[in-house]
């Protein structure tokens, strides 16, 4: 593979965003039939290198070449003609409209009188037969499912004759069986001679199919490994430039006092909301009980009703007891500490200095503010002592939060939630994706407060789509499919299978002893 000439070669390519390095003198090639992976922290440079190869960035220094022939910069369009494609980790599909229209926007001329839909049908079809993309050509985007979709991105690709195939987290929230149809496809794709670059946080996933790995550091290349001859240990190392050591759960020990309980709760579905039905679900202290589920089937409305954001339509919530009305700052005061599942929009104000973001959920801390008028000092030495406890770097208190790295603003997050009530241990921690899009470094920092938590006594509702996460973390899993939850049953009687079948909505008591069955209900 390494004889034959690069399909693609980024020579020397450097970016700088004021006095920041994104991009320092990097150099790579991707030969035809290979997946080349990039890996690397947050803010490491991978999204600005992909971004200058497809064109909506311009390298300051550098050229990127496809078969030897220079792509002009700042033109996606020849990127695409060159046979560059992209699968972004967020879909960039129009929901309204079919399979089929999604495949064909922007690949004939306005001017045309009328598109050649039959012989493209049959070309998608084609496509899909070929590398096990099944996909129905008249099916609306809006009614698939995410593996579904994931395949009209792919097939939209290589409609457009892609070469060269750059997959963004490609596996973020497929079930298992989907992952492996992925893969599948990805090989049969690959022995037809298209290239991949594999951007991704799970190394598993990453020497499962890869070739080589690319790993940057602070906008360097600091290694190209054979995926033959490295390892997670050192690929993790590399990308934090230190070793890293992933916490998991002890031995379980017996649950202690009930905190939370729902019984036979709903949520009616709204515009932009899943709804709830019938959940019924038990946290005590010190237990981590996971939510595994494909995004969208209700995590957020779960959330958001263990935070004191909404309220039961019917059914009963209860924290330790008391029956609380959905005023969050009546559930912060008892203790509940809130992870959001989108840091950006929900997490943080990123026009807010670090300091007035570790207080957002204090205004009403007598501590914070008195008369309405928030008493600075108490609240910049309470954002320090923070910032340093949680490790959060980015330039001190006075920063926009904004400017902060992905996982520099989820240890705020977390601090803030822990620190809640001035200490670190809260009644009740609800964490929606904790380290979703977060670096391995930062994973496992994330991992060790979700644990110290649960051991100062803390019940952790842990609602997560990596499956990996939830099974060395948590102490009982349960699935939300279509807005419904399971029993939550102890870890161990999950596999990586079972809960994937139960995340489509296969019955997730299937197969399992009946002493076991009526011990989960």
């Amino acid at each position: 593979m390494s004889n034959a000439p690069p399909v693609l070669r980024l020579s020397h390519i450097t970016k700088r965003f004021g006095p920041l390095t994104a991009n320092d003198d990097i150099s790579l090639a991707l030969h035809r039939g290979e997946v080349l992976a990039l890996l690397g922290e947050n803010g490491a440079g991978k999204s600005t290198l992909v971004n200058i190869l497809f064109g909506h960035y311009v390298a300051d220094a550098g050229t990127v070449e496809v078969d030897g022939v220079p792509l002009p910069p700042g033109n996606p369009r020849a990127a695409l003609a060159a046979g560059v494609g992209m699968v972004h980790q967020h879909f960039t599909l129009a929901d309204n409209l079919s399979v089929l229209d999604n495949i064909l926007i922007g690949t004939e001329p306005l001017w045309r009188w009328r598109q050649q839909r039959g012989a493209a049908r049959a070309r998608v079809q084609e496509l899909a037969t070929k590398f096990g993309l099944a996909v129905q050509p008249q099916a609306r985007v809006g009614a698939l499912s995410v593996g579904e979709r994931q395949r009209v991105e792919i097939i939209k690709a290589l409609y457009r004759g892609a070469r060269v195939l750059i997959l963004d987290e490609p596996t973020a929230v497929l079930t298992p069986q989907e992952v492996d149809s992925l893969f599948s496809t990805l090989a049969q794709l690959i022995a037809e001679g298209l290239s991949v670059i594999f951007i991704s946080h799970k190394l598993d996933e990453v020497l499962r199919v890869s070739h080589r790995v690319a790993v940057l550091r602070g906008g360097k290349l600091v290694a190209t490994r054979a995926v033959a001859e490295t390892s997670k240990p050192e690929l993790a190392e590399l990308m934090v430039g230190r070793r890293v050591e992933m916490p998991t759960r002890d031995a379980a020990a017996a649950p202690g006092a009930l905190v939370a309980t729902l019984d036979r709760a709903s949520v009616p579905p709204a515009e932009g909301r899943v709804g709830l039905h019938d959940v019924t679900l038990a946290l005590h202290a010190g237990e981590i009980v996971g939510i595994a589920g494909v995004s969208g089937n209700g995590q957020v409305t779960l959330a958001e009703l263990m935070s004191g954001m909404l309220a039961p339509s019917s059914g009963r919530l209860a924290i330790a007891g008391a029956h609380l009305p959905a005023e969050p700052r009546r559930w912060i005061a008892a203790g509940v500490a809130r992870v959001p599942e989108d840091r950006h929009a929900e997490g943080v104000v990123g026009d807010l200095a670090v300091w007035e973001n570790a207080i957002a959920e204090q205004l009403a801390n007598p501590a914070f503010v008195r008369a309405g008028c928030i008493r600075g000092g108490a609240a910049r030495r309470f954002a320090a002592a923070l910032v340093r406890a949680f490790d959060v770097r980015g330039g001190g208190i006075d920063v926009p939060t904004r400017t902060l790295s992905g996982g520099n603003m989820q240890k705020l997050i977390l601090g803030r939630a822990l620190s809640v009530r001035g200490s670190s241990s809260p009644q009740l921690v609800i964490a929606s994706q904790p380290t979703w899009g977060l670096d391995i470094g930062a994973v496992a920092y994330v991992h060790r407060q979700l644990l110290e938590a649960a051991s100062g006594g803390a019940a952790v509702l842990l609602i997560s789509e990596d499956l990996d996460e939830l099974l060395s973390l948590a102490d009982r899993i349960a699935v939300i499919h279509g807005g419904r939850v399971t029993p939550a049953r102890p870890a161990s009687a999950w596999t990586i299978g079972t809960l994937g079948l139960a995340m489509a909505g296969a019955d997730a008591t299937h197969g399992m002893p009946e002493a076991e069955v009526v011990h989960a209900a």
